[in-house]
């Protein structure tokens, strides 16, 4: 497992490409579907024997799968705490994915636009992830690994109430789709509170960067539909496109409304930030997501003209914590990830002139 994910720290993740519709605002659309197995307890109130089958009827679906073999599976017992971590930063497991016993196993797909949690809150938990605004793509890979593992396995599925899940909030279609999108022009403007009220109003909720329960950090907001129930798919994805395309019109306004009464003083914010991040000696992933969100609003702008998306969102990546220690290896203290980081924001920056 340890070289398998120190390679994955030297590739950039695909959902960060910097390319699809709206990269420029939109980083990524996430797609997530809970299943679970007919007949079986779900994983919060199972025995242990009853999730180790889980598993056990998972390994038999890969063996019995050309597509699925072809990714890369793991259990749980095999990924380590900073692994946890690193996962978690690249958005292929959720935060309490790894929690409590090790009855779970992981695939992640060709390329990292699909992984597969195997006893998360569901049997199941079936997620992909495109660059850009793309609620469609992203479902047809999900369902793509849906379909296939259905093949093999039997969901829990009711005529009147859909899919049954642990959660009663994720039952009927299972699904949640997401994005992550960048609004520093509504968050300087200060119409984000407002703007949020009225997504919270639609029937969509706001979360951080990281999903439930997590911080908003360089002004990067996750959005998904809150209804699973009652609605279809293709409704969910209408209303995720839509509202999502609503945003960035508010947020094309916002930047302009800076730009217009106060060109240099968000000119100086943008060329200070990049200032910082090629000149520091030390800091932290906190300073660096902050940071990137103004220079990402000077590329956005056309102000700074020689970086792309794809760098910016490597650096990005690459300056979460667990994400530096695989890059270069080795374990590190705070104290010695901060200065770490700050050379490699400064080699990455070099390398672009």
């Amino acid at each position: 497992m340890k070289t398998m994910f120190e390679e994955m720290a030297k590739a950039p993740a695909a959902w960060l490409s910097g390319s699809g519709e709206e990269a420029l605002v939109v980083l990524s659309t996430r797609v997530r579907l809970a299943r679970n197995v007919a007949g079986c307890q779900y994983p919060s109130s199972a025995d242990l024997d009853t999730r180790k089958r889980i598993v056990g009827y998972f390994d038999s679906s890969l063996t019995r799968s050309e597509m699925l073999s072809s990714g890369q599976y793991c259990k749980a017992s095999d990924i380590s705490p900073l692994d946890r971590d690193f996962l978690v930063e690249r958005h292929l497991i959720s935060p309490v994915f790894l929690d409590g016993d090790l009855s779970k196993a992981l695939l992640i797909g060709q390329g990292e636009l699909v992984s597969v949690m195997v006893n998360e809150e569901d049997h199941l938990r079936i997620q992909a992830l495109s660059g850009g605004l793309d609620p469609d793509g992203a479902f047809a890979q999900a369902m793509k690994y849906e379909a296939e593992i259905g093949q093999h396995l039997e969901y829990d599925y009711d005529p009147d109430f859909g899919y049954l899940t642990a959660c009663p909030t994720n039952a009927g279609t299972g699904m949640r789709a997401s994005v992550l999108i960048h609004l520093p022009g509504l968050v300087l403007t200060r119409d984000i509170d407002k703007v949020i009220s009225r997504i919270t109003r639609s029937g969509l909720i706001v979360r951080g960067f990281y999903g439930e329960g997590s911080d908003v950090l360089g002004n990067l907001f996750q959005i998904s539909n809150q209804n699973t129930l009652g609605i279809s798919e293709v409704d969910i994805l209408s209303q995720i496109t839509r509202v999502t395309r609503e945003i960035i019109g508010e947020e094309a306004t916002a930047r302009q409304r800076l730009f217009d009464e106060a060109a240099d003083m968000i000119e100086d914010k943008i060329w200070r930030a990049f200032g910082i991040l090629k000149h520091a000696r030390v800091l932290t992933s906190e300073e660096v997501m902050n940071l990137l969100s103004a220079v990402r609003l000077g590329h956005a702008m056309k102000i700074i003209d020689f970086l792309n998306a794809a760098v910016i969102n490597e650096i990005l990546l690459l300056s979460q914590p667990a994400h530096l220690q695989k890059f270069y290896g080795h374990e590190m203290d705070p104290a010695r990830r901060d200065f770490v980081r700050a050379q490699m924001v400064r080699d990455k920056l070099r390398q672009v002139g």
